[in-house]
């Protein structure tokens, strides 16, 4: 006996309804749009880690260093407010000017030497000769040397019994008081931050000849120039805003000087103290267990309020030339 026939699943005549093929916008909708909404806070979450080291490490240290310098403060005492009592009292005292006379002699004799020499030095090494890559290396060795290092081996060169003497001793010159003499020792610690220096900035002005356009130099070369009128032509006014940079960069760090001074003219900043720097003069009284963290607070306050002019100098001498 034949089985009896099914009834087909939808009426004769009609169509079986097929499935909506999904649109390709549709797709998964909720999980790409959750992954293109962006927080507001997104930002702030990636910067978090940078904020926070630049709070801890450079904010809180300044203005606790600026609350401190109206206190008296003291290594083991919290201090009370004093007002500007430490600031009268930088005015009478006599270490203060001799570190703020000694941190402008530098700045005025390392500054320029920085500008103009590492800017003599690069022009030399950019030229495409044998052997010039081992003297770029030679010439920014230094900088990677350790400040410890290079400042004890300067102390043993320049020293009564040093390299430097004995050969002085050996042509019948006689000895130089590089460390004993205090302008001797000041000019000294000043050659050594310029020996260092150099090939810091040597690349600086690498980076900004490459910028300077072959087709001036060779056009004032048409002209008739010769190498040094195309250097003042040509290769000044297109290093300008650089050498304006090394001019901000050296100033401040000249003036903030502290490792060359100290490791040549000792803790006692040379003979009677008449090599101190400012720097030195906030390690000497702001340190030890009776350190007056309040009166050196002060006199950093005052560092960081001339260095800033400094540079604020320097920025306003080339809107002058630029006017």
């Amino acid at each position: 006996m034949d089985a009896p026939a099914t009834s087909p699943a939808h009426p004769p005549g009609t169509l079986a309804a097929t499935p909506a093929a999904p649109s390709p916008r549709s797709g998964p909708p909720r999980a790409g749009r959750r992954i293109r909404r962006q927080l507001p806070t997104s930002p702030w979450l990636f910067a978090a880690p940078g904020l926070l080291v630049v709070g801890v490490f450079s904010l809180y240290p300044f203005l606790s260093t600026v609350l401190n310098s109206f206190t008296d403060r003291r290594t083991l005492v919290p201090g009370h407010y004093v007002g500007l009592a430490n600031f009268r009292e930088l005015w009478h005292d006599d270490m203060f000017w001799t570190g703020l006379r000694n941190s402008t002699l530098y700045v005025l004799g390392v500054v320029p030497a920085l500008v103009v020499l590492p800017l003599l030095l690069a022009m030399l090494v950019q030229r495409h000769i044998p052997g010039i890559a081992f003297f770029r290396a030679a010439f920014y060795t230094p900088v990677v040397a350790s400040i410890v290092v290079v400042g004890l081996i300067w102390v043993w060169m320049l020293d009564d019994r040093g390299l430097v003497n004995s050969v002085l001793e050996a042509v019948g010159a006689g000895k130089v008081g590089f460390l004993s003499d205090q302008w001797l020792l000041l000019g000294s610690a000043m050659a050594v931050t310029v020996w260092k220096g150099l090939g810091y900035y040597m690349i600086i002005y690498l980076a900004a000849l490459a910028d300077v356009p072959r087709e001036l130099h060779e056009a004032a070369a048409v002209d008739g120039a010769g190498a040094v009128r195309r250097f003042f032509t040509v290769t000044v006014p297109a290093l300008r805003s650089t050498m304006v940079l090394v001019a901000a960069l050296s100033s401040v760090s000249a003036f903030k000087v502290f490792s060359e001074v100290y490791l040549m003219a000792g803790p006692g900043g040379g003979p009677a103290g008449e090599d101190t720097t400012l720097v030195m003069l906030v390690q000497r009284v702001g340190t030890g267990l009776t350190g007056r963290v309040g009166y050196a607070s002060a006199i950093s306050v005052v560092v960081f309020v001339v260095t800033v002019a400094l540079m604020l100098l320097v920025l306003r001498a080339d809107r002058k030339e630029d006017a």
